[in-house]
């Protein structure tokens, strides 16, 4: 398994307050997939930067870091696709923890 992040964009107009349900949501899917999550930050509400839509000026950041196969990854993406609170997810591959060495 190879340790992912996921930066997920939420498309929460109109709902803040359901921003935990909706991360809860995405954390069920990763788990559903074969995931294993090891953290969740959540960010604040960014306006982007280059808005190609007017319905779309602002999202919710969240980062999850999680274990996975690779094949898990094309799953999760066509999942959070079809996902309407889910503006964008974008996975990379997180670098491995290095442990302290001790002397």
């Amino acid at each position: 398994m190879k340790r992912y992040e996921g930066l997920f964009i939420l498309e929460m107009a109109g709902k803040e307050e359901g921003i935990k349900d909706v991360l809860d949501k995405v954390q069920a899917e990763i788990t559903a997939a074969g995931g294993k999550i090891e953290t969740l930050q959540k960010m604040e509400k960014k306006a982007f930067t280059r808005v190609a839509d007017k319905k779309h000026t602002a999202g919710y950041y969240a980062n999850i870091i999680f274990e996975a196969t690779p094949g898990t990854i094309t799953t999760l993406r066509s999942r959070f696709a079809m996902n309407e609170d889910v503006f964008r997810a974008i996975f990379t591959v997180a670098p491995e923890v290095k442990k302290a060495e001790t002397k």
